[in-house]
Order: structure tokens, then sequence, then C-alpha cells
């Protein structure tokens, strides 16, 4: 019966596609653009360092992997683990020349792992930003629309973190909800209320004061999970002040989701799902788990009526992996008896 039921899971991957509502996946996780001035072998061995820091960085979660001493030892090598490269000519406010790295996701993966650092995966919330810049103009809204080249930096900063953003559309139902003034007095009824139409449980808001003497003081507030982050800085230039909010975003997510690996349990976890009624929700959720970077493998043991049950094996222990699952806003939590090697879930 279980060879039948495994065989049968494997036949509804190919046959179904993966359509399970998730946390953003990060695009381009293991890919980092780095500018340059010229095309040389000396530059792109400098480069591709430079690139494969980034994209360990974003894995992780946090810069101390690259003090790991197996993580500093293959950043000498990094140029060999890169899958491919290309040159990228951009307009301004682009750098005029950069090259862009892709790695073999597996080998940095392993090599996180294998290190002992954190691992950060691809699911993760994405975050709603309201940001505000005082200038000589004025007070605006970072807008893709009135501001595309700031909305672009903002966009880009996150990225080099791997947290996905998002910026509020500003059409009617936000202006309607939300001003300048609000956010730049970091009203949290007002950010909040107005977030609320997203449907997202991470939000910051920013405010910058852009000064000509190098020295712009501007504020964060990050809220999330009913609390809230606050920090001031000071900064040489709109780049920077969003490198620092970005920084508050990543450190926090990732100190709630990047969790070191550790040898779980030989036996491997029971997770049970209720709720799932058609084969394409099988294989979204089998293949949404296999998928999980500290996830060994997956095997569906048993499958009674709208109930299965798989038996996973994982680099980490039922707590730590709980954490990630319920990234999937498809899976509720379901209490258990207190067995800590089962995990139960409803579909919705």
């Amino acid at each position: 019966m279980k060879k039948t039921c495994v065989a049968l899971i494997w036949a509804w991957l190919v046959l179904a596609s993966a359509q399970a509502a998730v946390a953003d996946v990060v695009p381009d996780l293991y890919a980092a653009s780095v500018p340059v001035t010229e095309q040389s072998s000396t530059v792109l061995d400098a480069a591709s360092k430079e690139a494969m820091a980034e994209v360990l960085v974003k894995v992780s979660g946090s810069k101390n992997v690259l003090q790991y001493p197996s993580i500093a030892a293959a950043l000498k090598d990094a140029r060999s683990h890169v899958q491919q490269y290309s040159y990228v000519r951009g307009k301004p406010p682009a750098p005029p020349l950069s090259l862009r790295f892709e790695f073999d996701g597996n080998y940095i993966t392993e090599l996180v792992t294998d290190s002992g650092a954190p691992l950060w995966t691809a699911n993760r919330p994405a975050v709603l930003a309201w940001v505000v810049i005082e200038d000589e103009q004025g007070r605006h809204f970072i807008n893709q629309e009135t501001s595309p080249d700031e909305a672009q930096w903002l966009v880009e900063a996150f990225a080099r973190r791997g947290v996905p953003v998002q910026i509020p559309v500003f059409d009617l139902t936000d202006t309607a909800a939300i001003s300048t003034d609000d956010v730049w007095s970091l009203d949290a009824f007002a950010i909040q209320g107005a977030s609320g139409r997203y449907n997202v449980q991470e939000v910051v808001a920013g405010r910058l004061a852009v000064s000509d003497t190098g020295q712009s003081p501007g504020d964060w507030s990050y809220f999330r999970q009913g609390e809230r982050i606050n920090r001031s800085v000071t900064v040489p230039d709109l780049p920077a002040f969003l490198s620092s909010g970005v920084n508050i975003v990543a450190a926090d997510m990732a100190s709630r989701y990047a969790v070191a690996p550790t040898s779980g349990s030989g036996g491997g976890l029971s997770l049970a799902i209720t709720g799932v009624t058609n084969y394409s929700d099988y294989a979204a959720i089998a293949n949404w788990l296999q998928k999980l970077e500290l996830v060994d493998y997956v095997n569906l043991e048993r499958v009674q009526g709208e109930r299965i049950e798989f038996r996973v094996q994982a680099k980490t222990d039922a707590a730590q992996l709980a954490a990630i699952i319920d990234l999937n806003d498809r899976l509720t939590p379901v209490p258990t008896l207190g067995d800590t090697q089962q995990l139960s879930y409803q579909w919705r």
C-alpha cells in the first residue's frame, strides 16, 4: 500500500501543477549583480567574490555568515562556483556597467548548512513599504509612477537582502486612507489601517529629511506580529537610507525564520494535513514541501478520506520546521496532543 501511495503521489506531481498559495518565493535568490568599471579577468574574479558574498548573506539572512571559516574559504574560489554570468549595461540611475552572476542553488544551500550557519528558506513574507521623502520640493511618497527612480532603488535595496517588497499603488483608496503627513508622523493607526487592503503581515514606514550637508536624518518604524520596532538613522543619501531600513527588516525576519541546521529526528517527522480533496492539492503540497531547502525528502504514508500523512526528513527539528511551514497561508496549524515529532495542519 505504501509503495502504491508513493507512486501515485509522484504521478500526481507530473500531472498537476503546484498552485499552493504561499509566502512569496524570492526570485533570483542565488543571483546578484555587481557594478564594474571594465571587462577583464581580474575584475571578473573580484566581482564574482562580491556577488557570492551577497548571495550568501541573502540565503543566511545575516552578514555573520561571511565569518564562518568554510564560507571564507569558498569565497576565495567564488568564480569556480558561478553557473553563468553576463555583462549588463544600464541607464541612469543604474550603473553604466554591471556583472550579473548566477550560482548553483544546491551548492550554496549545502555550503551554508554544512558550515553550521543559519539558513533562511526562499519562502519569505512580503513587506509593504510606505516611505516619505522631504526635500526642496516638499514631501512626497516613493511611488512607482511619480518617482520611478526612487522606487527602483527601494525595490533593489530589498532584493539585495532577499526580502519581497510591495510598494502601495497610491490609487484613490490609498489617498483617501493615508497622507504623507500620516507617514511623516509615523502614525501607527493610519499606517496599519491603510495597509489592511494589501493583506500583508509585515509593514515598514520610513521618513527622510534630505539635507544638502550630506548628513540627512531619518526614521523607520517596522510593524510585525503586533509589535513595532523604531530606529533613527543619519545617512549621506537616499540609497543609504533605504538600505538601513532593509537591514532592520531583514535582520528581524531572519531572527524569526532563519534556522540553524540540526540532525533533526532520525525517523523523520510526521506531518498530517486535513481538508485535501483532490489530486492537484496533493501535488501542490508535496511539491512545495519537497522544495523547502531544509527538507531532505517527503514520503506519503497514508491517505484517509480528506486527511493525508507525510513522513518528512529534515535538517532541523519540528519547531523550526513548523515556523517555515506556517508561512504557507493555506496551511493552518492544528494543535497536537503533546507529540513533539508530529505536525498537524488544516488545508484551506
